[in-house]
């Protein structure tokens, strides 16, 4: 594929939600809430957007710096870049995290689907919490349903990232963000209105420093990190197919926007119900599928929430999901010479096996590990914990290090067209050298236990 006929995003809008769609994910609606639960509700979120903007940000600027500088995927922009380099690993681990994420994504994506056809029962909501512990048990661990659920999330990612940027990613991308976005803020205004919600409220919005300890920290910039589609590259991916007339600082200000905006609005989703039902705030991601359909069963119309919101959790899924299958796919088609469609064959055969096992993990391969862990636990552990910060670490010290300033500078202004105050430049490239390298090491060391903070 040369480059001058490669697919592109068409339009602004059509970047911003496509990039936001990346961002905005599981992490934000099934993640957010029970960490934010778990770690002492507002303390949580303010550490979490201090990370956000004083670290993540700087980091999402290096992804779309590479990937609109070369026009290439993760693996073919560094080649561009620097030629037999050892920083080729980025584009290796971009690869790989993105297959290693998708074994596992794919399964709670199927059972997303899976739940919103069971929220069409009435059986559903009218079993008590022992019998929805049991359906979620029995879901997540039966053999052909949860291989099926997989397989058919799997294939709707495939569906419309075998159309191509413009009229796949970038089209349904259009569709879905806009009603991600109004369903969950139907739920909130539901949430919040609820007899009760108050301390739902007072949970997300007032601070209590006294519960912060190191692993609060460790989780609140993991969270952001993942939440970001940071160190996977996603955003290397998507920076390939923006225009070279597009800001990139305007671009990520909006992107985090969203993907925090979201996260807090999901919180406002859940926590007010919770809080309202007198449920504990910190149960983890049983939150999701066992907890608020408790809730749902007390509420008039439970079921149409009940839909409303299992299929939040999908459009959510399959936006970050066509990232992730885009990854590789492009890896393919550039790097290999093989054509879209058989390039999202051969991912959807790869991440369909590992998927496989991922979803029996619960079941039938429940007492098969790997270093001790299940397959799903396995694909969530080496991702999450390995190979994301590994890949972040990376791409930081690249454009820190490795790039020329210059060409940095050239891709933030535009050749110089955009004008950015200089001390928002200088606090981006210090921050891209120096304090980025050192909170990922931080973060990779603490989550394979070589370092503990207080």
């Amino acid at each position: 594929m040369s480059e001058l006929n490669r697919d592109g995003f068409g339009s602004r809008f059509g970047v911003l939600v496509a990039v936001a769609g990346s961002a905005v994910g599981l992490g934000n609606l099934w993640r957010f809430p029970y960490m934010v639960g778990n770690n002492g509700g507002a303390a949580f979120i303010i550490i979490y957007l201090l990370f956000v903007i004083l670290l993540c940000l700087p980091i999402m600027f290096s992804e779309f710096i590479i990937g609109r500088r070369t026009q290439a995927n993760a693996f073919g922009a560094i080649k561009k870049l620097a030629p037999k380099s050892p920083f080729l690993t980025i584009g290796v681990i971009s690869v790989v995290a993105s297959i290693c994420i998708m074994s596992f994504y794919s399964v709670v994506g199927g059972w997303t689907l899976e739940y919103i056809f069971k929220s069409f029962s009435s059986d559903f909501l009218s079993a008590s919490g022992s019998n929805l512990e049991s359906q979620f048990k029995e879901a997540s661990s039966s053999t052909i349903v949860p291989i099926a659920s997989h397989l058919a999330f799997l294939g709707l990612s495939a569906l419309i990232v075998v159309a191509g940027i413009k009229n796949g990613i970038e089209k349904y991308s259009k569709i879905l963000m806009p009603a991600l976005f109004f369903l969950v803020m139907l739920l909130a205004v539901r949430s919040i209105t609820l007899d009760g919600s108050a301390a739902g409220v007072k949970f997300l919005f007032y601070p209590d420093f006294s519960k912060i300890t190191g692993a609060t920290l460790i989780a609140a910039l993991g969270q952001a990190f993942f939440s970001l589609s940071l160190g996977m590259g996603c955003i290397i991916t998507y920076g390939s197919y923006v225009k070279k007339s597009e800001n990139l600082f305007k671009i990520s200000l909006m992107t985090v926007a969203a993907d925090t905006g979201f996260a807090i609005l999901a919180g406002l989703a859940v926590m007010p119900a919770v809080f309202a039902f007198g449920i504990s705030p910190g149960q983890g991601p049983s939150l999701v599928f066992i907890t608020l359909p408790q809730i749902f069963a007390q509420l008039p119309l439970g079921n149409v929430i009940s839909i409303a919101f299992f299929f939040i959790l999908f459009i959510a899924a399959i936006t970050s999901s066509i990232s992730l299958l885009e990854v590789i796919v492009a890896y393919f088609t550039e790097e290999l010479k093989l054509t879209r469609k058989t390039s999202v064959l051969i991912a959807f055969a790869i991440i369909g096996v590992f998927g496989t096992l991922s979803s029996l993990s619960n079941g039938v391969l429940a007492d098969v590990k790997v270093f001790g862990k299940t397959f799903f636990d396995l694909f969530d552990y080496t991702s999450s914990n390995v190979l994301l910060p590994v890949g972040g670490l990376l791409v930081v010290l690249f454009v820190g290090w490795r790039m020329k300033k210059a060409d940095v500078l050239d891709e933030l202004t535009n050749g110089g067209t955009i004008s950015v105050r200089g001390v928002i430049l200088k606090w981006i490239l210090f921050t891209i050298r120096f304090l980025s390298p050192v909170a990922i090491a931080f973060v990779l060391l603490s989550s394979i236990g070589l370092i503990k903070m207080f």
